[in-house]
């Protein structure tokens, strides 16, 4: 094993100032640690990992952290990924109300460096031409191109869909999961940005009231419409930020009922019923929500 470079080393040092600034409990990993690919501690059982790797199989390196699993080229890459991926892990099971360390699972992530080898995977796996990242049976699979700075929340809405694959191994509604997912990353980026000395805040797009799909179609998607895809991310992003901000406890029940595939409409009977207890008058309230600016609208939903 050895450790890599001296770059990953000054990259996950930069991250101390997150665990100061935010008071938060942040495994920080030194160096990441390379290792054989027969020494990891646990297999992919998702057959795109062996379709990746098959793919300049001498190439690929292998490391893993307390939570995830690595396949890279380059330890420079990998390791902020690294980093960002154990922070992003933490505050989604601090937003989930679970103990981190209850499961010994450990997601695989596979970074592909060289958009030619991307595509080459992305015919291989069947993927559409536009994906740069795809989520899939616990597996991530991302395209992180060492001649571009990227600073958005992609990561961490990728993080969150394996995190909650993890515990909820059954699946959850579509809108949902996208919606979360959106949520916590669009968040957890602002805070890691700020922690790293950054002005940055999370941003949530108001929705035009024409543009607004009805929560009952919504609702029943099973994947994000190709005609409509802002809408239904931003969209899912503020019903799932709005009844979050209404009753967090509430929110948390209903995200274990409809993990275990119970209708909307009995959950928010049972969870809601002080707010709103049917999907029509969800709606209402939650129009004026999704088109107000986010600051207001926010602040508003809390004080409710």
């Amino acid at each position: 094993m050895r450790c890599l470079s001296i770059f990953a080393f000054v990259a996950t040092m930069s991250i101390l100032s997150v665990a100061v600034a935010q008071n938060s409990t942040i495994v920080v990993v030194n160096c990441l640690i390379e290792v054989e690919f027969s020494q990891l501690s646990q297999r992919d059982p998702n057959p795109l990992g062996e379709t990746a790797l098959a793919i300049h199989p001498d190439q690929w390196k292998h490391a893993e952290t307390e939570h995830f699993i690595y396949h890279f080229v380059h330890g420079y890459v990998a390791t902020p990924i690294s980093v960002e991926a154990e922070f992003q892990y933490r505050v989604i099971a601090k937003e989930l109300e679970r103990d981190p360390l209850t499961t010994d699972i450990k997601s695989h992530i596979y970074i592909f460096e060289i958009p030619e080898e991307w595509q080459q995977f992305q015919v291989f796996g069947h993927l559409e031409k536009w994906t740069g990242g795809i989520h899939s049976a616990g597996s991530l699979f991302i395209q992180r191109n060492p001649a571009y700075k990227f600073s958005d929340n992609s990561l961490g809405h990728e993080i969150v869909h394996l995190v909650l694959h993890r515990f909820y191994t059954d699946g959850i509604p579509c809108w949902l999961d996208e919606g979360f997912a959106q949520f916590i990353s669009k968040d957890a980026h602002a805070s890691y940005q700020r922690a790293r000395g950054y002005i940055s805040k999370p941003h949530s797009d108001a929705i035009a009231p024409s543009d607004l799909i009805p929560l009952a179609t919504l609702v029943s998607m099973t994947h994000p419409p190709s005609e409509r895809v802002r809408t239904f991310y931003d969209e899912s992003e503020r019903l799932v930020r709005f009844l979050a901000a209404t009753d967090k406890p509430s929110f948390l029940s209903l995200l274990d009922a409809l993990a275990r595939h119970q209708p909307l409409e009995t959950t928010l009977s049972r969870f809601y019923a002080e707010h709103f207890a049917t999907l029509p008058t969800l709606e209402e309230k939650f129009r004026d929500y999704a088109v107000k600016d986010f600051g207001t609208s926010l602040q508003q939903a809390s004080n409710d």
